[in-house]
């Protein structure tokens, strides 16, 4: 997925459309994370379409529930919900981060490389 570390740094332009690609896979990520809250909530929890999508926004960013559940069905739902969440945010991180921090660590090497 990376170049190798004894490998020539990345153009600028091949930097920026694997930045771009990172960018649009986390925006896939948020979008099916939030249709699924959305439809969770809206079926689980007994939620209008949008209070639903509120709290599928609310849990993602890790901000908190708005509307208390108050059906068991919907406090299961709420309960994987969350725990989907924090893995789900995780990863997102870590694809919109993953090319800046391989860039810095891979021209870090190759200027180690030339002070040998």
């Amino acid at each position: 997925m990376f170049e190798h570390k004894s490998e020539a740094l990345l153009s600028t332009a091949a930097f920026y459309a694997r930045v771009a690609r990172g960018f649009g896979l986390t925006l896939l990520i948020v979008v099916f994370s939030l249709l699924l809250g959305g439809v969770g909530y809206h079926y689980s929890g007994n939620l209008s379409w949008l209070d639903a999508l509120l709290n599928a926004a609310m849990i993602l960013t890790g901000m908190g529930p708005v509307d208390p559940m108050r059906s068991t069905s919907g406090k299961v739902f709420a309960i994987f919900y969350a725990l989907y969440s924090g893995v789900a945010f995780l990863s997102m991180v870590a694809v919109l981060t993953a090319p800046v921090f391989h860039r810095f660590l891979h021209r870090f090497h190759l200027e180690a490389g030339e002070r040998e």
